[in-house]
């Protein structure tokens, strides 16, 4: 039964799929123009194009997230791909996870990282500093550490690049001591303004990339991703069954 109910939340995606692999043209050759179509029009930068798992159809990685596309780039779509052949396997999740383990990379001296004494575990979170259940999240740190659960964090400023929530981000990040300007800010406290060279801006605009939408956003070790807060005993038990 749970089966089914699955393959029913998903059906109006492989219908999609369906459709666009009828009608997709055969030339492969054409990934140029398929991405400068897709960016001049979408004003989005694709930073990789290729074909996607289904034939007939490309996979698009933009600064907006992973999309699918027909050969000839007539039709765009956002959808998760299954494979019901390894047990509905989502196979656009699996892209996306690859996706984020390899741009983590490029934020890994950047992170503000609240460290296990025991280290079983490493997680990755975007957050903000006004967010409620982020705080929540913050105020139970020493309990994610007790477990083994290391937590580093990355800027998601929901407001933008415009807002104060960026603005008070960046002073935190160009703190002399960014875990004491973390703590101050997630307890609702003033931060002294600072300015100096971050990367706030690129990580929120890794998160748009990876489907970031709200925060707390709890990236696995494995690359997938906890949308929302987990309690200190749901995210280990959680961290276990990946072991």
């Amino acid at each position: 039964m749970k089966k089914w109910t699955k393959i029913n939340a998903v059906l109006s995606g492989f219908i999609l799929i369906l459709s666009f692999n009828l009608s997709a043209s055969s030339d492969t050759g054409n990934y140029d123009q398929v991405k400068a179509k897709l960016q001049t029009i979408l004003g989005t930068s694709v930073s990789a194009i290729g074909d996607a798992p289904v034939p007939g159809l490309l996979q698009v990685i933009s600064d907006k997230g992973l999309f699918y596309a027909s050969q000839d780039g007539k039709y765009l779509f956002r959808a998760s791909i299954y494979n019901i052949d390894e047990g509905m396997r989502n196979v656009t999740e699996d892209a996306l996870g690859a996706i984020r383990l390899d741009g983590l990379k490029k934020f890994k001296d950047d992170v503000i990282e609240y460290k296990a004494d025991n280290e079983k575990y490493v997680v990755n979170v975007f957050t903000d500093i006004t967010c409620g259940y982020c705080r929540k999240l913050h105020n139970e740190m020493d309990q994610y550490n007790d477990l083994g659960i290391t937590v580093r964090y990355l800027a998601f400023p929901r407001g933008g690049l415009k807002s104060s929530s960026y603005t008070d981000m960046v002073s935190v990040w160009c703190a002399d001591n960014k875990q004491e300007a973390m703590n101050k800010a997630k307890a609702g406290g003033t931060v002294a303004t600072k300015n100096c060279q971050t990367q706030v801006a690129e990580e929120y605009a890794f998160g748009q990339k990876i489907g970031v939408n709200g925060t707390p956003n709890i990236i696995m070790p494995n690359g997938s991703v906890i949308p929302g807060y987990q309690p200190p005993k749901q995210l280990e038990q959680a961290l276990k069954a990946l072991m």
